[in-house]
């Protein structure tokens, strides 16, 4: 059973992407995965910097997420759109992760396939993160699918108990994770 991994960017409470997350997990399983919701909230690293590496190693907290990386066959990650990037949480998170400290060679990325969603309160649905989030996983040799989900008018998108109400979006997170366990397979 192919493993996957999800989570958001962002750590607040009531963020859109949480429950974008969330969303995706029945239909991951539905489509077969064995599922870990990950909160990034569980990991607190500091702000990357290369001086802290060099005289601490990596923390523990990156051990840790490195570990939840390396022991999934892929990732779903949910992410914010901020001024049209990545959060800095996220980007912080993945630029921890992929270092190593020269002693367990950990590769958390190697061969990894990744989807990706993002939701937003605008009415473009985080679209313009997409991209640029798919060109970082690349370059940390992450194969990432060709669709992606969007939730666009986020706050319209959920019922009081955090479900997912948006059709489109439903539909989308599924080709996803459809294309997801098709890029495992090949």
């Amino acid at each position: 059973m192919p493993r996957l991994l999800i989570f958001s960017g962002s750590i607040r409470q009531a963020s859109f992407n949480r429950k974008l997350a969330k969303a995706a997990v029945e239909p991951a399983q539905a489509l077969g995965f064995d599922v870990t919701l990950l909160d990034l909230a569980d990991y607190d690293m500091p702000l990357y910097n290369g001086d802290l590496e060099e005289a601490e190693g990596l923390p523990e907290a990156t051990r840790r997420f490195q570990a939840q990386l390396a022991d999934h066959d892929a990732l779903l990650i949910s992410t914010p759109e901020y001024n049209g990037n990545m959060p800095p949480l996220l980007v912080n998170a993945l630029d921890w992760a992929s270092r190593s400290d020269g002693q367990d060679r950990v590769r958390p990325f190697a061969g990894k396939i990744a989807g990706i969603m993002a939701a937003s309160p605008g009415g473009l649905g985080g679209i313009r993160v997409i991209p640029r989030l798919r060109a970082f996983l690349t370059d940390l040799g992450v194969v990432t699918t060709t669709t992606h989900a969007t939730l666009p008018q986020a706050f319209k998108g959920f019922d009081d108990q955090g479900a997912l109400t948006n059709e489109r979006t439903a539909d989308q997170i599924q080709t996803v994770l459809e294309q997801i366990r098709a890029l495992l397979k090949t």
